[in-house]
């Protein structure tokens, strides 16, 4: 085995895992899911162990950055055990960052066992603050148990970025107040365009909201100060002057990000996604189970990576979507 760091075909360093522990969730986003899904048996899914393997294969190859994604990550069963055998890596130094993915809805109840294991912000996604279109958008949520889970994380001594979708005709009212009750409460807040990624309705075109526009949009109220900063992620930064807050973008159709992407993407089966936007990807379950060792463990990971493609392609037009990738975004991880 060598622990010589992952680069990929265009000399990008693979250093940013996102881990989904589940494609269950206890809501039903109507962007991410079809209100009746088909869960994977759980036989299929890859054990607390296994993942732990795998994980720690990738830190030990120069990955640095680990994000626990689901579904809903916090809905699997002994989940805290997982982020205690990743704790492990961040007591080494050898991990550097230990992040969260969440929805909120069961954060009152793991955000200081979170804290306690090493980790030190979450990302919460909230796409509304009202009550009954929260209801809507995710189905089967609410949204005082989300918000309680926000608290609970300020609480523990998390920081908390919000996540929020933009959603044309849906949350587009919700613009200026959103980002006035994340610079009360100190979070960054984070706008995301929709993608086309699963069947679900409504349509992806009707849902698309470019940011573009948003942006425009806060501009016409406030200072924006593009910053330079880079998060690991696909995020660019802008500062709001008049208040100070963090405002991220997150544009997969109007601006391509791929330039720098550093990051690869591990389902709860064991399937390693080297670009979200492309069907490709790479079976790691098989040589994880084959073998206690891990010297064809490492020899798959790095042949995957070999593929990384140099970027995706989504697009929508007036007419259509393009680039569109069958799997739910639940099964690849938020």
């Amino acid at each position: 085995m060598t622990d010589a760091p992952l680069i990929d075909p265009f000399a990008r360093a693979i250093s940013y895992l996102r881990v989904s522990v589940t494609d269950r969730c206890d809501f039903r986003c109507t962007y991410c899911m079809a209100e009746h899904m088909t869960f994977l048996p759980k036989a299929d899914l890859l054990t607390l162990e296994e993942l732990d393997r795998l994980c720690s294969a990738f830190v030990r190859m120069g990955v640095r950055k680990l994000r626990v994604t689901g579904g809903e990550p916090l809905v699997r069963r002994g989940i805290l055990t997982f982020f205690e055998a990743m704790s492990r890596h961040l007591a080494t130094g050898a991990l550097q960052e230990l992040t969260l993915t969440t929805n909120g809805s069961q954060l009152a109840r793991f955000a200081r066992p979170l804290a306690d294991l090493g980790v030190t912000r979450v990302n919460v996604s909230l796409d509304t603050l009202d009550p009954d279109r929260f209801a809507a958008i995710t189905r089967w949520g609410r949204l005082p148990q989300v918000l309680d889970g926000i608290a609970a994380a300020r609480a523990a001594g998390l920081r908390v970025k919000i996540n929020a979708v933009a959603l044309k005709g849906v949350n587009e009212d919700e613009l200026f107040s959103l980002t006035d009750w994340c610079a009360r409460e100190g979070h960054d807040l984070t706008f995301i365009e929709v993608m086309p990624m699963g069947d679900v309705e409504p349509a992806r075109l009707d849902q698309y909201w470019s940011l573009r526009d948003l942006r425009a949009r806060l501009a016409s109220r406030f200072t924006l100060t593009d910053l330079l900063e880079r998060s690991g992620g696909p995020a660019r930064y802008v500062r709001i002057e008049e208040t100070g807050q963090k405002i991220g973008f997150i544009t997969p159709l109007t601006h391509n990000f791929c330039e720098s992407c550093n990051r690869v993407r591990l389902t709860c089966t064991g399937e390693l996604y080297m670009c979200l936007g492309q069907e490709d990807r790479a079976d790691l379950r098989a040589p994880l189970r084959a073998s206690s060792e891990d010297a064809r463990l490492e020899q798959a990971i790095r042949a995957a990576i070999a593929r990384k493609p140099k970027g995706h392609d989504f697009d929508y037009s007036r007419s259509g979507v393009s680039g569109k990738v069958s799997r739910h975004m639940s099964h690849t991880g938020g």
